[in-house]
């Protein structure tokens, strides 16, 4: 099983710059791991002390929240693709 992940130019400094990564999991938590395992270091840029996304960083699958899905038990199908994108705030 293949997933895209978009990486953010922030943590691409963990990705050896790639912004792109193919990946494997049935659900987030899986592909948290699978992550992990090819970029050592980022899933505590990515993951609290739970194992739950930062507050700071989105998810989505397909252009969807995994806030409105099923957070990190989201399930994941060959080719979707994950983008993991930092909050923005300002006024």
């Amino acid at each position: 099983m293949s997933i895209k992940v978009l990486v953010p130019t922030a943590l691409q400094k963990f990705t050896n710059n790639q912004a792109v990564l193919e990946c494997s999991g049935t659900n987030i938590s899986e592909l948290i791991e699978s992550i992990e395992k090819a970029c050592p270091g980022i899933k505590e840029r990515l993951c609290d002390e739970n194992g739950q996304p930062r507050r700071f960083l989105n998810l989505y699958v397909n252009s969807e929240d995994i806030r409105f899905l099923d957070g990190v038990t989201t399930a994941l199908k060959d080719g979707d693709e994950v983008s993991i994108v930092p909050a923005v705030a300002g006024g």
